[in-house]
């Protein structure tokens, strides 16, 4: 299983209800729970990562509809 599948999955399956308790919020998922939501996406990284290591967690928009759970990976490039 590639890491956090279990994280997003979740989403995926709890999506609804998710969204009626933390619209808008970047939720923060580990272990197939949310532990905590923020009013950005940087501050859920930073809090987050004081107390668990980065890549045992997944921090996520949540959002009604397919669009909210369809996602997009981006690679920095270092061009000489």
């Amino acid at each position: 299983m590639k890491p956090l599948e279990e994280e997003f999955q979740y989403y995926i399956d709890k999506q609804d209800e998710l969204v009626k308790k933390y619209n808008g919020k970047y939720i923060v998922i580990k272990n197939c729970k949310v532990i905590d939501a923020y009013d950005s996406q940087l501050e859920a990284v930073n809090i987050t990562k004081k107390n668990h290591k980065p890549g045992s967690f997944l921090v996520h928009k949540c959002g009604p509809g397919l669009q909210n759970y369809t996602q997009t990976f981006h690679k920095r490039v270092t061009f000489s």
